[in-house]
This record gives C-alpha cells, structure tokens and sequence, in this order.
C-alpha cells in the first residue's frame, strides 16, 4: 500500500513548487529511496564486520546498557486521525478530472452536496513550480536516467489506480502534531498524478487554511493513505472498528448528506460504532438528537480498507542530500573522462 517513498515524492513535489523548480518522478524517487536503504544496510553490515574483529570491551557490573538509543530523531507520523465530508453518495459522476474531499471541511448550507473542490485545478493555482523548466536540471539526466534502468519493482505497481488522502501536519519540537492541511479523493488515482495533485492541493487549497509556506517545511510530517475494498454494509454498524473506514450518506431536510472516517479515526477516538456513526452524521450536517439516528432517511454505509504511511521532513532532507551528493559525483566524474 502506502510508503515512505509515496511521502517522499509528496515532500519533493511541494518543496519544488514553493522553490519554482521541477521535481523528481515518482518512478525515481523510489528507486532513489531503495538505493539509499540499501547503502545504509551496506554500511551497517560494514561496520559489523569491523566490530566483530575488535577486541570485546571490557563491561563492568551495571554496565550492560553502554549507550542508550536516541528517540529523539524518530521520524514516524502516526495516520490520520480526522475526518472528511464526501460528495452525495450514492456517488453521480463528477464533471472535474479530480474531484476532491476535505476531511475536516464542514458541510456547505447552501448546497446538498459536501463536495470539495478546490482550485488547484486552475492553470495559475497549486500547479506552480512544476512544470518549470528553467532550473539547472539538465546536467542531472545521466544520473537519473541510471536510477530509472535499475530501479527495483515498486510495493504497488504504478500501473493501479486508488482512491487516496494526503494530509500535512506539523509537529512541535514536543512532538505535538497539528493539521496543516488534508485532501483527498474516493475517485481512483494513477499514484503519480494523484499523489502530486492533491499534495498540492491539501498544502495550498484547504479552505480552512492559509497556504503552507517555505519556512514550515522543517517542521512538517506527510501522510499518505490508500483506500480499498470497498463494500456496502447491511446497515450502518456492519463494519469493524479499526480495520475498516466507514462512508455514509442520507436524506436531511431534504438534502442529501455525507461524511468519512478514515480506518483509524474510530480507535483513536475511543468511540463505539455507534458513537461514530453519529460523530459522522454531524459532520456531514445532521442537528438531530443523538438517540434519533437510527429514524434518519435512507441512511446508508459504505466500509472500505486502507493502511497509511507517513514520514517528516528530516527524512527527505536527509534522502534529498544524499541524492544532491550523487548527482554532483556523477558530474565530477563525467568532467574527469
């Protein structure tokens, strides 16, 4: 499902926007990303290897733990803990290429969908920097194109589409998380189109948000999800709390109304079923006493799967100046012959 190499790009994309350059592909940031594990699992094995033929330290009583590991540097995002109103459902078809849902946006009075779509889509919008060319990139083919001819199969093949959700959050130097920013789409996505757009468009277009700026980037976490199998449920409790997200839909005042939970916002939540289902009716707009739920016309669930990845901003500067470090080797070295 979901990798680290999926955040990745989503981070190279928006630091490429925010600098007006051209990002990678996806297809080379994870080969790239599967070279730099693989070299830090050489030099691991190296330095092993080199332990093992140095004499074994003398340990006293009380000494066994010599050094403790340092958490500080963990660069792990938990999923997404927030939740999305969703287009009129059942679903019509959808006039825009990429129709969007932001999981916190709040239903619109006037409208009898909570559809979200955003501007990104526009040709002066959340677009910027990609397709700009005049960066210094041309030097860099040779090396990029060596990485596309070795790259390793992908966990997900690039030729599947998914529904998806991209959220930015950023996190306090406690480790606090906050939303910055969540978008995502229940329409099947080719990963390479979908995850740059909507990485773009939850940075820029959340409505609840200002755009994410440069001077944020150190401080935030990317998390990707993936949806899948989705099936409709008998009635509104036919799903199970913490494997499956849960999509409904009903009539309102004569509205049709939405709303989803992501597979891990339940659990997070220490909500039952049933306090979820209405947790998700009031997001999508219902004003009815808890107890009435079950009364709500043509109420109907939709339960789906989905496992998220997410990662910080460390680990793609780290990964990011490795690949910068190849690339200029790779220069040097062609200057040389």
């Amino acid at each position: 499902m979901a990798t680290v190499a999926h955040c990745l790009f989503c981070f190279d994309v928006l630091a490429a926007s925010l600098e007006k350059r051209k990002h990678l592909s996806l297809p080379q940031v994870e080969d790239l990303w599967s070279r730099f594990q693989n070299k830090d699992q050489q030099s691991s094995l190296s330095n092993h290897d080199t332990d093992d033929v140095d004499d074994e330290p003398d340990i006293e009583d009380g000494d066994e733990h010599m050094s403790g590991s340092d958490q500080d540097g963990l660069e792990g995002v938990s999923s997404d803990e927030d939740e999305a109103p969703m287009e009129e459902f059942p679903k019509q078809p959808s006039t825009l290429p990429l129709p969007t849902i932001s999981r916190l946006q709040a239903p619109s009075p006037s409208s009898a969908s909570t559809t979200s779509t955003p501007s990104s889509f526009s040709a002066s919008s959340s677009r910027l920097g990609i397709d700009d060319t005049s960066s210094k990139t041309s030097s860099k083919t040779s090396f990029f194109s060596f990485g596309r001819r070795s790259q390793q199969p992908s966990p997900v093949s690039r030729e599947e589409q998914y529904p998806l959700f991209v959220t930015w959050n950023t996190v306090s130097s406690r480790g606090h998380k906050s939303l910055r920013g969540c978008i995502g789409t229940f329409e099947p996505q080719d990963l390479s189109t979908g995850l740059e757009n909507y990485a773009l468009t939850a940075a820029f277009d959340d409505t609840r948000f200002s755009p994410i700026r440069s001077a944020e980037l150190p401080a935030l976490a990317n998390h990707i999800t993936l949806l899948h199998t989705f099936i409709p449920c008998a009635h509104p409790l036919d799903w199970n709390l913490g494997s499956h997200g849960l999509r409904i839909s009903f009539t309102y005042h004569g509205r049709r109304m939405g709303a989803t939970y992501l597979p891990d916002v339940a659990v997070e939540q220490e909500w039952s079923k049933e306090e979820t289902v209405v947790s998700l009716m009031r997001k999508a707009g219902w004003t009815g006493r808890s107890r009435d739920w079950r009364n709500v016309n043509d109420l109907r669930a939709v339960r789906y799967e989905g496992k998220g990845e997410g990662c910080r901003w460390g680990v793609w500067r780290d990964w990011r100046a490795w690949v910068d470090q190849q690339v200029r080797e790779s220069q040097e070295s062609k200057g040389k012959r």
